[in-house]
């Protein structure tokens, strides 16, 4: 064989993730461009044909969905929910996974399996669930706390518990898989200088797990941003949920309720180009603990 002919072997090899790239990510994304940079221009009455017909207007959508007030409100609601999600998530998984790490505990493997069982409930399944433990008429919890836990007030803690409740065992396992590459010597050396559980916890365990955490927290900052299933399937629920709660829904509403697909795209860039300023952007404050790098 020709060494010519050698050379083009890895790209054939690369020739299906291609294919699969280019169908699936870049041209739905060049598409959604194409859409975010036009609009329908309606003549006269807008009947007959011709009346309708699609023009160019450049950054005209962009400039509108940037100054949607409706859109904002749902960032501000998103960041005071992910924020609460963030905190107690993974603080949950990295308690757990410090827990399940310790030489003492017990009945490791079924615990394992407790935690981690409800990320594998799809997320509107959860939602469903947990909804209708909310319910005023049905739930065990309003009877013994007297909360109605979908009034406006309480509504987010409601959305950011089921979050919580499905994202904390894959954020755990992450921690608890890492925690499993460490060397056991370095514990035992820690306990011959005399280090306690709680000492070598906090000293040795949680500063070699600092990239992992760094990693599960960029992944959980993306999936709280694009927050959509529990606020929509919610939303029958109760009337304090509003169609725009989220960037994403208002996304879903332009584009399949009201059928403005070009506002729809539009906006959705700019999601997109907000949850990577804000994923890189908290990747570069934490780079040098990370990964080293000044």
């Amino acid at each position: 064989m020709k060494r010519s002919q050698r050379g083009l072997w890895p790209y054939l090899f690369l020739t299906p993730a291609i294919v699969l790239f280019t169908l699936f990510l870049a041209v739905p994304i060049g598409y959604t461009v194409y859409l975010a940079m036009r609009r329908t221009k309606v003549s006269g009455l807008g009947l007959g044909r011709g009346a309708r017909r699609e023009v160019f207007v450049g950054f005209d959508n962009f400039a509108a969905a940037l100054a949607d007030a409706e859109l904002w409100q749902g960032w501000l609601r998103v960041l005071g929910y992910g924020a609460l999600v963030l905190a107690v998530m993974l603080g949950l998984a990295l308690l757990f996974a410090l827990l399940l790490d310790s030489a003492r505990v017990r009945l490791a493997r079924f615990s394992r399996i407790a935690i981690f069982l409800p990320y594998a409930v799809p997320g509107v399944a959860a939602t469903l669930l947990w909804g209708f433990l909310y319910l005023p008429s049905l739930s065990p919890i309003r009877q013994v706390l007297d909360v109605d836990l979908l009034s406006a007030t309480t509504v987010t803690y409601s959305m950011a518990n089921v979050a919580v409740w499905g994202g904390v065992g894959f954020n755990m396992l992450v921690l608890y898989t890492t925690l499993r590459a460490i060397p056991r010597d370095l514990y035992e050396a820690a306990r011959l200088d005399g280090a306690s559980e709680f000492q070598i916890a906090v000293r040795v365990k949680i500063p070699i797990l600092t990239p992992a955490i760094i990693l599960t927290t960029v992944f959980s900052i993306i999936a709280t941003i694009q927050v959509f299933t529990e606020p929509t399937t919610l939303r029958p629920l109760t009337n304090t949920i509003s169609s725009t709660w989220s960037p994403l829904m208002k996304v879903y509403r332009d584009a399949f309720v009201t059928g403005d697909l070009y506002s729809a795209a539009a906006t959705s860039i700019v999601i997109a180009a907000i949850s990577l300023v804000l994923s890189f952007g908290f990747l570069r404050v934490v780079r040098n603990r990370a990964f080293g790098e000044g």
